[in-house]
């Protein structure tokens, strides 16, 4: 027998709107809260001269002899942070409490910081929006070994996955693409697919590249940056590419929400994103390992 979805009323506004967070979003059992480091993270090498703060969250209950999978969150801190629009560690404790994620260990990695004759500069839009593998390969050769030294992490793509929003999901996208031997899960919240330099490669991409394994969450708001404009158009660029990946027969799944540029939503929909990410096989049928 199909789910029943419960009757929820439109908006009548398409601009401000926020939604409303749901249980898995809101602290619960104090004795399921996992564990939060914060990590030193050295010269990088892939970014020469940045520096950034990093985060471990591991649940409680989590054993360092479990093989454990890993997930990425971009923007750091502001994914983290308790009272903020994400939640993220407020979710992992919940969702590991209630089974629906596998052994699984979480980095919140800070976009770096350039100091430049006194001056901080934030380089965050030179890695989060270029086309290239830096970013993956930051994550692969700098920040994966910080867990390395930690736990049993697997090494099989599918058991590693990469959260972000705005620019932050265009990272998300671009680091499974260039890394597929490395990170084979996503979740991309209203990426801003259109101000990557050079424009938005993935339509012609996924018309044209061989198949990589990749499971992937799409989200996008309906009255986001250029809705309505025939170029630069944020809503626009991500449904052309969740169509691109339709086509290309992947393994996705989009969400379009109303309201703007907002992380709320995605914040929302970040609990239910997660389940729906490390689940063993898409309800529908689908081939996810």
């Amino acid at each position: 027998m199909s789910p029943t979805v419960p009757f929820a009323p439109l908006p009548r506004s398409l601009g401000e709107i926020s939604y409303e967070y749901g249980p898995d979003s809101v602290s619960r059992n104090r004795g399921e809260a996992g564990t939060i480091e914060e990590l030193v993270l050295g010269a990088s090498t892939r970014f020469p001269g940045t520096s950034r703060r990093v985060w471990m969250h591991r649940p409680a209950g989590h054993s360092i002899d479990d093989e454990s999978a890993v997930m990425f969150f971009n923007d750091g801190w502001w994914y983290l942070d308790p009272e903020g629009d994400v939640r993220g560690a407020i979710v992992l404790d919940n969702l590991a409490a209630a089974g629906d994620l596998p052994p699984l260990v979480s980095v919140f990695v800070d976009p770096g910081v350039l100091n430049v004759d006194g001056v901080v500069t934030k380089h965050r839009n030179a890695e989060y929006d270029a086309f290239d593998g830096t970013y993956a390969n930051f994550f692969v050769e700098e920040v994966l070994p910080l867990l390395q030294s930690r736990f049993r992490i697997s090494a099989d793509p599918m058991m590693r996955g990469i959260c972000g929003g705005s620019s932050g999901g265009n990272a998300a996208v671009t680091a499974a693409w260039c890394r597929p031997d490395a990170i084979g899960r996503v979740i991309a919240f209203n990426s801003s697919f259109a101000q990557m330099p050079g424009g938005n490669p993935y339509p012609k991409l996924l018309a044209s590249e061989p198949h990589r394994d990749m499971r992937v969450f799409l989200h996008a708001a309906q009255r986001d940056i250029n809705w309505n404009q025939p170029d630069f158009n944020w809503f626009a660029e991500n449904l052309e590419t969740a169509a691109a990946f339709a086509r290309a027969g992947y393994d996705f799944r989009l969400i379009v929400g109303d309201g703007a540029h907002s992380p709320n939503h995605g914040g929302v929909l970040l609990p239910d994103a997660l389940r729906w990410l490390w689940a063993e096989r898409p309800v529908d049928g689908g081939s996810a390992r």
